[in-house]
């Protein structure tokens, strides 16, 4: 069993359209071809996995209308790969660990604003196929999608 203290807490959001595609997010200033993810941050101290995943789907896509409709109540997590460099390895963490929501959007189109926060973290969005996912992430973080994806695949409609 991996020890998940040296995993950065964070949180991750699927946000289902209601014809059963999800949002993926294109990373501001990332090449591709593996620079689409799903929205994801850092927890708060103090904060709640579920408010902080509500808080980093409205600062990433300007999304407030969405319901709840399935959580993964186990980490998910992976590790950054060697040489990463980023700064949350700088500060020690081995990776980070995933509590993982899923949302049904249930607002209109014109209220998904990428600028919604100061940290830009996306340039440009799309629906897209679930089962996608996998095959657009940065390959580290492959394994912990695919977890993502098969256990939400029943909330495609």
């Amino acid at each position: 069993m991996t020890d998940l203290s040296r995993y950065r807490p964070n949180v991750g959001v699927v946000l289902f359209h209601p014809d059963g595609r999800v949002w993926y997010g294109r990373r501001a200033g990332t090449p591709g071809p593996y620079n689409w993810q799903f929205p994801q941050g850092g927890v708060d101290e103090g904060e709640d996995y579920l408010t902080a995943a509500r808080r980093e789907l409205a600062e990433e896509t300007g999304v407030t209308s969405a319901d709840l409709i399935g959580e993964i109540s186990d980490w998910v997590a992976y590790d950054f790969p060697e040489g990463y460099g980023g700064s949350k390895q700088a500060r020690g963490w081995a990776g980070q660990k995933q509590k993982w929501f899923a949302f049904r959007f249930t607002g209109e189109e014109a209220e998904i604003d990428l600028e919604q926060h100061d940290e830009i973290e996306f340039d440009a969005w799309r629906w897209g196929r679930l089962d996608e996912a996998p095959d657009l992430i940065v390959p580290f973080k492959r394994a912990a999608y695919q977890v993502v994806v098969a256990t939400f695949a029943p909330l495609v409609v």
